[in-house]
């Protein structure tokens, strides 16, 4: 099962380990990002970076073993890099984790062509427009690098972004 969704650059680092593991029950952390699975320092790295079970998969591989992941009773962390991903995940394919309706945004680093929302927290047009069709498919999507220093939820920053 999915106890927490979160889209962070750097995908799985102390923040995810020592802070949201406390926050939300977690057997184990899934991420899914195509270049991390394919690269095998990346998937060691983060499989080292906790004591907890880490899977780095692709999205191919995650769609393939996504009702497994449902089905389990241990309860694992999934996480992409960006909007983009967890909207393939969420509204493109239809996945539900579990009883999970809120998805945290974590670290997206200020790039060219990113508006800045927070400290840390940028995003471009084409995130937004996935983050939009995260919400418009029922989830609440919030900007937090930790729990207790949340800037909002997208409500708060969609008109920025046309919508």
């Amino acid at each position: 099962m999915i106890s927490f969704v979160r889209v962070d650059d750097r995908i799985i680092h102390g923040q995810v380990v020592t802070r949201w593991s406390k926050e939300y029950p977690c057997d184990g952390i899934i991420a899914v990002n195509d270049k991390a699975a394919t690269t095998p320092v990346l998937k060691k790295s983060f499989q080292a970076s906790t004591d907890k079970k880490v899977f780095v998969w692709t999205m191919e591989h995650f769609l393939d073993v996504q009702e497994k992941v449902l089905k389990s009773k241990k309860q694992y962390f999934l996480i992409t890099k960006n909007p983009i991903d967890m909207k393939k995940i969420l509204v493109d394919n239809k996945f539900v984790p579990s009883n999970v309706k809120r998805i945290i945004i974590g670290p997206c680093n200020d790039r060219p062509g990113a508006t800045k929302l927070g400290n840390n927290q940028s995003i471009t047009q084409e995130e937004a427009d996935a983050l939009e069709a995260i919400t418009q498919a029922g989830y609440e999507v919030e900007f937090a690098l930790v729990k207790e220093s949340s800037i909002g939820t997208w409500d708060k920053f969609r008109s920025k972004f046309g919508y």
